[in-house]
């Protein structure tokens, strides 16, 4: 077999998926350049992850936090009309806002109920992309800066991950953070940010990018054939370590090598530690996103096998596109979604870094209030959930809306205008997560049309000062 057939049946059917993409995102070769790093001031105790949970599709999350007093009740129930969850279904949280709203969850969220409850969870309302500060009056002359692709799902779900609404751009804040914090982790080889979805915009920066694993397999994904143990196995691996072992002249050819190379090395690496980490008492659900959350916990509890001190984890649980039975659709999914959060923030407890770890949520939009049969369609502000030991919880942060139709909220056709910019949201996660506040402009953009970095005050107010 010619050395081009090998690499043409070998690459591309024995050598596993994963490694190949780890390595391909990590090249770098347009990005060399680049640099800014930063390592966070931290002892050796020093950790914090970030856990992003994107509901993507379009979470309907008017009818994941509802208003529960009576006069509020009946604004929401006749702006949703056949959507309105019935009164008495609602799962009541203790928090009353300025306005004297009271508020009740959807009824397959009783473990986010207990978690608001117990001070473990928060909501930040009606927050949604933005350019600059915006008025509905604004919106409707047009004299300001709107988000590219507004309610269309390519360029939100990008822009919630790059945070730059105005433009369509490749590079996430979370791998703008990694660019700048990288450095203070011990560990080089393996990224700060991980993956459990795959590719994603939102972990890859100017030099960082994701490093891709898998709850099916219990971790990362080497090359198949060093694991295998069947007589082809053998063979392809000796074939594919003369290849590797080649001294190639061509940059690209001996740059892609070494990064197979090193990849194939990572994944020892991060298959050593996963193998040591502890076994959970905390029970999960069998259900996909339960065992992603399930290998982060994993992940985490072995960080300082992996010499970490700030790690980015991603997860994708779509499927939120509800144009039809938004009803019976978010029955099943936001019970797997309440489940999966109280699971995972069990098993941070369990570790001891609850404090330590954030989770939250981010969706392409929110939806209309108003139905169009059976479910809703693409609209701007929606409500968000972030949790953990960090988080000031039991607390709705912003100005929960009006629902009402034609009100000062409503831009038309029933579409919420944001009163909160994701930037002010991502700010406060990045500021708690130690990005200074000289480089917030550099993991966000825009922030300044929003925030004055070096502010005492935080930009939302969510976060403890850790």
């Amino acid at each position: 077999m010619s050395r081009r057939n090998f690499l043409g049946t070998a690459s591309c059917a024995a050598i596993g998926s994963t490694t190949f993409l780890n390595a391909i995102l990590n090249l770098g070769v347009a990005n060399a350049l680049a640099g800014l790093s930063r390592p966070p001031a931290a002892d050796d105790e020093d950790y914090k992850a970030l856990v992003c949970l994107l509901l993507a599709g379009g979470n309907d999350s008017f009818n994941m936090l509802v208003p529960r007093s009576d006069d509020h009740y009946s604004e929401y129930a006749n702006s949703r009309s056949n959507l309105a969850l019935p009164h008495g279904d609602l799962l009541p949280i203790h928090f009353t806002d300025c306005n004297g709203k009271q508020f009740g969850l959807h009824p397959s969220m009783p473990e986010v109920q207990t978690l608001f409850n117990n001070g473990k969870l928060s909501f930040i309302s009606n927050v949604g992309t933005l350019v600059e500060p915006t008025t509905k009056a604004q919106y409707l002359n047009g004299h300001v800066r709107l988000p590219v692709g507004l309610l269309s799902h390519a360029d939100q779900i990008q822009q919630w991950q790059t945070s730059i609404p105005q433009t369509r751009s490749s590079k996430g804040w979370g791998g703008r953070m990694a660019d700048i914090l990288h450095a203070g982790n011990e560990n080089q080889h393996i990224s700060m940010n991980i993956s459990l979805s795959g590719t994603n915009i939102f972990q890859v920066g100017n030099r960082s990018a994701e490093y891709a694993i898998r709850a099916s397999v219990g971790g990362s994904v080497g090359i198949d054939v060093y694991e295998g143990t069947k007589k082809l196995d053998r063979i392809l691996k000796t074939g594919t370590e003369s290849l590797l072992a080649q001294q190639y002249q061509d940059i690209f050819k001996s740059t892609f090598t070494d990064k197979i190379k090193d990849s194939q090395a990572n994944h020892k690496e991060f298959s050593m530690a996963i193998g040591q980490a502890p076994r959970l008492n905390t029970p999960f659900s069998q259900n996909p996103l339960s065992a992603n959350m399930e290998l982060i916990a994993k992940t985490i509890a072995v960080r300082k096998t992996l010499n970490m001190k700030r790690q980015i984890f991603f997860v994708n649980f779509g499927g939120w596109d509800h144009h039809d039975g938004v009803l019976d659709n978010q029955v099943a999914m936001l019970s797997v979604v309440s489940k999966a959060l109280a699971e995972f923030q069990t098993a941070m407890e369990e570790l001891g870094v609850a404090n330590r770890v954030t989770t939250f949520t981010a969706s392409d939009f929110g939806r209309t209030l108003t139905s169009n049969g059976n479910g809703s369609d693409h609209a701007w502000g929606g409500n968000v959930m972030v949790m953990g030991d960090g988080v000031h919880g039991g607390r709705i942060f912003g100005n929960y809306p009006s629902l009402a139709l034609g009100g000062n909220d409503d831009i038309g056709g029933a579409i919420l205008l944001p009163s909160i910019a994701i930037d002010e949201y991502f700010g406060e996660l990045s500021k708690w997560f130690g990005v200074a506040d000289g480089d917030l402009a550099y993991v966000l953009p825009n922030i300044g049309n929003f925030y004055t970095p070096g502010s005492t005050a935080w930009p939302i107010g969510f976060m403890k000062m850790a």
